[in-house]
């Protein structure tokens, strides 16, 4: 019962995952808050930048974690959710006027907090009940993080026509209603049970494998032209069937668990307390050294891993809150295509390299940041074709960004878990993440909202606007000298780590060898 109990409570974190990067898809009305409001660059950057601001009070979210249980925390992000982009669809559709600008920061600051309740929830939850296999689960989660801004843009298309005002009323309470279903299957379970199930690979194969085909999905429906009523209602059943294919697993797992029970009990009455003391012996050589707060803090690898993060998630968080003037800049009317991509993209980023860098780890004890390193090569190369501004550059730089992203948050979580134990990893794992709106202030704010602003003329409406490849290349130029800064910071981590990892592979190794003459 308590193996099925952790693949439920899986599955509803991907359900909770899938609807909680609602903090991703500013680009898709921040147009309507512009011309609405009368806002320049300047002020609209910094309204995606008080978004990205909730994401510093995650701090209390991880300080919560380790005081509440799960459902407690869920319960706080969706009320906190409901309540931010609530207020932000009754301006948007006209049912008030438009509130202050200090309010209207308030309120998208509390949009951009919910998340943080919702992420710290899942991943403290899930990377507990699946310490042997952080990579795959981390990818997996981080993963249905990058579809969710596919699959509500796409959803909003597909239902209602790209309508902003819709597309907020989506966002207040689609999260909501499912977090209020996530708080009765998504619990924390013993340490000890949660080492006891050995097909999760298997499981995590499956997992993988329906989350590519949503994928693949979403994308085919992005590219379609002006799809009908009929196919745009057809794709929206078809989305909620793949997203509720997962739940097959924690019933072959509960059917697999009750036709063994019997073979189980025998093998471990003739195996005796000698192999049990094993298993927990090497399950406890794969979980990382435990670290305290301020221990974690002084360390020189924690700041590497920081500020490489930065380099790489700020970055990336520009182009996506500015991806709406990014595409209006190079001649496109319509940029949800290029925010679908990015989603997308990311996804794919993620959950391949949560899967890859653990293969890696146990056959060759690679580093896993040394994955992040390559990620940063690959993320300048995208912003030097943004700046390039050639034809079809937005497409081929969405995808790269994506990708980068996705590998750098599916990469940095169990990183931290690693080098800093699971004890405090929710106030761990938010300290991180502070890097969000520091990035989004630097590199957003400051940065794109400056230089555009100096290349923009102003508009009759009191607003102002770009138009042209000069609109931020500059901005693509230093944010790529920003990924070469964080590649020799990702390099630098690797070497230090090399002994941690090379510990973490023969504990991972030692592991299966013990399984396998158990077995026997």
């Amino acid at each position: 019962m308590v193996s099925g109990s952790k693949w439920v409570g899986l599955v509803a974190a991907v359900w909770i995952q899938a609807i909680s990067g609602n903090n991703y898809t500013f680009s898709n009305y921040s147009d309507a808050l512009k011309s609405l409001m009368q806002l320049t660059q300047i002020e609209l950057n910094n309204l995606s930048v008080a978004k990205d601001v909730g994401k510093a009070f995650g701090l209390v979210a991880g300080l919560a974690s380790d005081k509440f249980p799960t459902w407690a925390i869920l319960l706080i992000g969706s009320m906190e959710g409901l309540i931010g982009y609530g207020v932000q669809w009754l301006v948007v559709s006209h049912r008030i006027q438009p509130l202050p600008y200090w309010q209207m920061c308030l309120f998208l600051c509390m949009g951009g907090n919910s998340t943080t309740w919702m992420n710290t929830a899942v991943l403290v939850t899930c990377i507990r009940n699946f310490r042997r296999n952080r990579g795959p689960v981390s990818g997996i989660l981080k993963g249905y993080v990058g579809l969710s801004t596919a699959i509500f843009t796409d959803l909003c298309s597909a239902l209602f026509a790209d309508d902003p005002a819709s597309f907020l009323l989506m966002l207040a309470l689609l999260p909501f209603a499912v977090c209020l279903s996530g708080i009765f299957f998504l619990r924390e379970i013993p340490p000890a049970a949660a080492h006891q199930d050995d097909q999760d690979s298997s499981y995590f194969g499956v997992f993988n494998a329906v989350a590519v085909v949503v994928a693949l999905y979403l994308l085919a429906f992005g590219f379609l032209p002006n799809p009908s009523a009929l196919a745009s209602g057809a794709f929206a059943v078809v989305l909620v069937v793949l997203l509720a294919a997962p739940l097959g697993i924690p019933v072959h797992s509960y059917l697999k668990s009750r036709g063994l029970k019997a073979g189980v009990d025998v093998e471990e009455a003739l195996l005796g307390e000698n192999v049990k003391g094993e298993r927990l012996n090497v399950s406890a050589v794969v979980v990382g050294e435990e670290h305290t707060i301020w221990e974690a803090l002084k360390t020189v690898d924690f700041w590497i891993l920081f500020v490489s993060f930065l380099c790489g998630v700020g970055t990336g968080l520009a182009v996506m809150n500015n991806m709406g003037q990014i595409g209006l800049a190079l001649g496109y009317s319509d940029v949800s295509l290029f925010v679908s991509l990015t989603s997308i993209w990311g996804f794919f980023g993620r959950i391949i390299s949560g899967s890859v860098s653990e293969h890696f780890i146990k056959k060759a004890a690679t580093p896993r940041p040394l994955w992040n390193a390559a990620s940063q090569i690959l993320m300048a190369v995208g912003y030097i074709l943004l700046a390039m501004a050639m034809p079809g550059s937005l497409y081929i730089g969405s995808i790269i960004v994506g990708i980068c992203y996705g590998v750098r948050l599916a990469i940095t979580v169990p990183t931290a878990s690693e080098l800093f134990g699971l004890k405090y990893y929710g106030l761990i794992y938010n300290i991180l993440i502070l890097n969000l709106p520091l990035g989004s202030f630097l590199f957003s704010g400051l940065l794109a909202g400056i230089l555009y602003d100096m290349e923009a003329t102003t508009t009759a409406g009191g607003g102002n606007t770009c138009v042209g490849a000069h609109c931020y290349r500059l901005t693509f130029i230093i944010m790529t000298a920003a990924c070469i800064l964080g590649f020799f910071l990702d390099i630098l981590l690797s070497i230090r780590t090399k002994k941690v990892y090379t510990k973490i592979s023969l504990g991972k190794n030692s592991k299966k060898k013990s399984v396998t003459s158990s077995s026997r």
